[in-house]
């Protein structure tokens, strides 16, 4: 279910990435030279809007989203289980009074037998000297708060995961409305110019109509990524538990500070947050049927009782005490530990059989993440390089144009060409991103 879990979560963050650059691949506008690297970005949000760094979108995560805070009551209540299972394997002390009023006092020739009015006390001891299957249960409850804390851990990881790829979204988001808002004012400024054209005698209305439409696309473009950064907001807020959205403030350096994928493996195997969770759920599910023997074994205990009788009777003193011993051993329950053992089997085999399922998914997500990474770092320098080139032809085609070497359409297309790059550069440093914090989270590394 972790894993079910995780994935989700990656599917429903990667779909704020597509919706933010959704409407930017939509048009068909041009982008001045800009350069596709997200230098120092200004935040384009609303000044009012609060914005948090990585760390701190991670730290509020992971400390105030709702699955976070139900994961730390969980062990509260597993350390409280804890209590309870082991109050039956310890002493108990117990006082009980009673008071009996009668119709008449009972008599038997001149004695008294019982009072009409009278009142008992005692205070009973009660001390397991051998009682295994209770002895289990405390150790078994213990493992199951090592297994909620360790569920927790893995808990933690999975809104980090998610307040993380929001974030980037939000960094993503804001690149590509930054081509848009290029996109937008380059188109105006060439209707203008179509229009200046036109109105000197050496334009006409179809280069004027085309730019327009070419300027009304820009802005559609534009209102979309606008609308996709305010989602993604929103997304980061929900996963960090503020009651609004969050903008991301700086780029986080996501150093990954690994060298192939046999190291990488090791790593994931003794850090990652959901293998421990997975190990410790089979190894409490392994003690607990390997211990089932304890139920066919009997149990003794030693009971000690002080009393105090107002008043005595002819058969009854004032005060007293009493000691004894109880040994019970069960003989015939119906079937009910041998289902009970079986049952333990069969739990025991489904944790071992989700650990080794987890284990491989892992190890393949290891290996996924390192080629994806390298691919990924790969394609966002081909993009930077086709981004100043196609900037670079821009300049070109529309130089020729003012000229009258070349027509509108040339600079649409180059225009269009240019837009088309800038945006294969922002999914590509998003790309990248995303990569770098698959192979942190793969490896066990993140948070």
């Amino acid at each position: 279910m972790t894993t079910v879990a995780t994935i989700l979560r990656f599917v429903s963050t990667m779909a704020l990435v597509v919706v933010a650059l959704a409407g930017a691949a939509s048009a068909r506008a041009e982008a001045p030279a800009v350069s596709p690297v997200p230098g120092g970005q200004a935040s384009l949000a609303s000044p009012a809007l609060p914005a948090v760094d990585f760390d701190e979108a991670i730290r509020r995560a992971t400390s105030q989203a709702t699955p976070a805070v139900i994961a730390a009551e969980e062990v509260r209540r597993a350390e409280a289980l804890l209590v309870q299972a082991r109050a039956p394997a310890l002493p108990s002390l117990s006082a009980n009074a009673t008071y009996t009023h009668l119709d008449a006092t009972r008599r038997l020739g001149a004695n008294v037998t019982s009072p009409q009015d009278q009142v008992n006390g005692t205070l009973a001891l009660e001390l397991p000297l051998f009682a295994p299957s209770r002895w289990y249960q405390w150790s078994h409850a213990r493992d199951a708060a090592d297994v909620a804390r360790a569920s927790e851990a893995d808990v933690r990881r999975i809104v980090a995961l998610t307040a993380g790829r929001a974030y980037l979204a939000i960094l993503a988001g804001r690149r590509a409305v930054e081509v848009s808002r290029s996109a937008v004012d380059t188109a105006r400024a060439h209707l203008e110019f179509a229009r200046q054209r036109r109105a000197a005698g050496v334009g006409n209305l179809l280069d004027e109509e085309r730019a327009d439409q070419q300027l009304a696309t820009a802005e559609v473009q534009l209102e979309n990524a606008l609308a996709g950064v305010a989602r993604a907001q929103e997304a980061l807020g929900v996963a960090t538990g503020a009651d609004g959205p969050l903008d991301a403030r700086g780029d986080p350096r996501l150093a990954v500070g690994v060298t192939g994928p046999e190291e990488a493996i090791r790593a994931a195997e003794e850090a990652r947050a959901d293998l421990r969770a997975a190990r410790a759920r089979s190894y409490a599910a392994h003690r607990i049927a390997r211990d089932s023997w304890a139920d066919w074994l009997p149990t003794l205990f030693a009971t000690a009782e002080t009393f105090v009788l107002e008043p005595p009777t002819a058969v009854n003193p004032r005060t007293g005490w009493q000691v004894g011993l109880v040994f019970s051993f069960p003989l015939l329950e119906g079937g009910l530990r041998v289902g009970q053992r079986r049952e333990r089997d069969a739990l025991d085999a489904e944790a071992r059989t989700q650990l080794d399922g987890l284990s491989l998914q892992a190890r393949a997500e290891v290996r996924s993440a390192l080629v994806t990474l390298r691919h990924a770092e790969a394609a966002l320098g081909q993009a930077r390089r086709g981004a100043e080139r196609s900037h670079a032809a821009l300049a070109l085609v529309v130089e020729a144009y003012r000229a009258g070497a070349t027509t509108s359409l040339d600079v649409v297309d180059a225009e269009r060409g240019a837009r088309d790059a800038d945006l294969a550069a922002v999914i590509a440093e998003d790309a990248a991103r995303q990569s770098r914090l698959d192979l942190l989270a793969a490896t066990g590394r993140f948070p």
